[in-house]
């Protein structure tokens, strides 16, 4: 190795927010590499490939109309109330999007760096697109669900607002909120391999204590405040505004939840930075 490499090996990784940004440029075309390996690699093997990316939510959506609608004849408290049978179930799929994303980066990114071993000990290996890249492909299937989510309320509703124009923007701070997630657990789990058991029951807990399969107007007012620390309310509640109330989303706990986004991500990636010289020495 030479003096500069040794030099580089020893230099600390930049673990700011303009090193966060500037380097997940700089790495867009290695990112996009790994997402797509990432997509693919989930169905290598299988018959179907690619397209179980599209049948799984399409199956998924199907067993929720069947199970609420005809089973548990389940309706939706709130001003949606009269809206039929069709509309539950789309309510109840654009929750499960959500949460699905965030499901996609906890089970998997305790194990991130464990499976990719053969690159912690590169230097010149930006270890971070990893998180970038699990991220991406999580968003990758969510895309799909939402595409999916709107044609169904076309074809059952027979419209879909302009209003849902806002979606993207609805759900971008979700994806800081994974990647400061990701980030994290990658780290956590080189160290402390019981986090990948302790995640899918995160995962599971952050389901049911979020509006997934209810409105938070139907919890008590004590209750609503502890929901709303959940990362998948501010996003859940605002998608099914602009989806079916047909409004904008409110503005005030949007940016808020902005804010609160960000700063995990920040802090993600921070944690990750400092604790990545230790990775090579547990693997």
């Amino acid at each position: 190795m030479t003096q500069a490499s040794l030099v580089d090996a020893h230099r600390p990784f930049p673990a700011g927010p303009a090193s966060l940004f500037a380097g997940g440029w700089r790495a867009r075309r290695l990112i996009g590499q790994l997402i797509k390996r990432e997509v693919l690699g989930r169905y290598r093997g299988s018959v179907m490939g690619v397209a179980w990316s599209f049948l799984h939510p399409i199956l998924m959506l199907a067993v929720y109309t069947f199970v609420f609608s005809v089973v548990f004849e389940a309706k939706w408290p709130g001003m949606l109330e009269s809206q039929g049978k069709s509309r539950l179930v789309l309510l109840l799929f654009s929750g499960v999007i959500a949460h699905g994303l965030i499901a996609e980066v906890l089970t998997k990114a305790p194990g991130l760096i464990i499976a990719n071993a053969n690159y912690v000990k590169k230097v010149v290996f930006p270890l971070e697109t990893l998180g970038w890249s699990l991220v991406g492909s999580a968003a990758f299937h969510a895309s799909v669900g939402i595409a999916i989510l709107l044609a169904a309320k076309f074809l059952l509703e027979g419209s879909v607002p302009p209003t849902a124009m806002w979606l993207p923007l609805i759900l971008l701070p979700l994806g800081f909120f994974a990647l400061g997630a990701a980030w994290l657990l990658a780290s956590l789990g080189v160290f402390i391999r019981d986090i990948g058991q302790i995640t899918g029951v995160i995962s599971t807990v952050l389901m049911f204590l979020a509006p997934v399969f209810y409105p938070i107007n139907a919890l008590p007012e004590e209750y609503r405040a502890w929901v709303y620390a959940n990362p998948l309310t501010t996003p859940i509640e605002q998608s099914r505004v602009v989806l079916f109330a047909n409004t904008a989303p409110d503005a005030i706990p949007l940016l808020h939840y902005y804010a609160i986004a960000l700063v995990f991500m920040i802090f993600g990636y921070w944690w990750f930075q400092k604790t990545r010289r230790g990775f090579a020495d547990v693997l």
